[in-house]
């Protein structure tokens, strides 16, 4: 049972997740953090910061890691594979649409109907993480995290993933 909540958790979420990786890691937390129980809020905050870092699509590098973590080798084949197959299979079945729709009012408007959407799902997650680091962390260390996070990426240019790592290093010495 425990390999068909892996598979459907991620299936479901990415089979919603219009938009690519951002719009769907909302929804892997709610499957993952709030219905199955299998992280707490706080482990998917900072898995949600390694994969960050690492290059690749990020759902497909967190349902790697939790499918793994939940079912070990198959949990992980399973996840990914939920991962992948929404969009492998939208591909397939609307590729031929593509040039007859693409023009259409409809096709734009919905598009532009879901950006804020995606945009309202982002900030409830940001929040929720917002205020589990409040908990764990503090006020002080989350005022420090924020205003160099902000300073370095939006006054030196620093790229997010340096910022990323940073913080991990910030956080390994002062919140361990």
């Amino acid at each position: 049972m425990i390999y068909w909540d892996i598979f459907w958790a991620f299936f479901i979420s990415n089979l919603l997740g219009y938009g690519g990786g951002p719009s769907t890691i909302p929804l892997i937390q709610n499957e993952v953090v709030d219905r199955y129980e299998w992280m707490t809020l706080n482990e998917f905050g900072d898995l949600f910061a390694i994969a960050n870092v690492l290059p690749g699509p990020i759902a497909t590098k967190m349902a790697g890691f939790i499918g793994y973590q939940v079912g070990g080798g198959l949990g992980s084949f399973l996840a990914l594979a939920a991962t992948i197959l929404p969009s492998a299979i939208a591909v397939i079945l609307l590729f031929k649409f593509v040039n007859v729709f693409k023009e259409s009012p409809q096709v734009k408007l919905m598009t532009k109907t879901v950006q804020p959407v995606i945009a309202i799902l982002l900030g409830v997650l940001a929040y929720n993480f917002f205020l589990t680091a409040l908990e764990d962390s503090g006020l002080m260390h989350l005022t420090i995290l924020t205003a160099a996070g902000l300073l370095s990426m939006n006054k030196l240019k620093v790229h997010p993933a340096l910022v990323i790592i940073g913080s991990l290093f910030y956080g390994g010495m002062f919140l361990s």
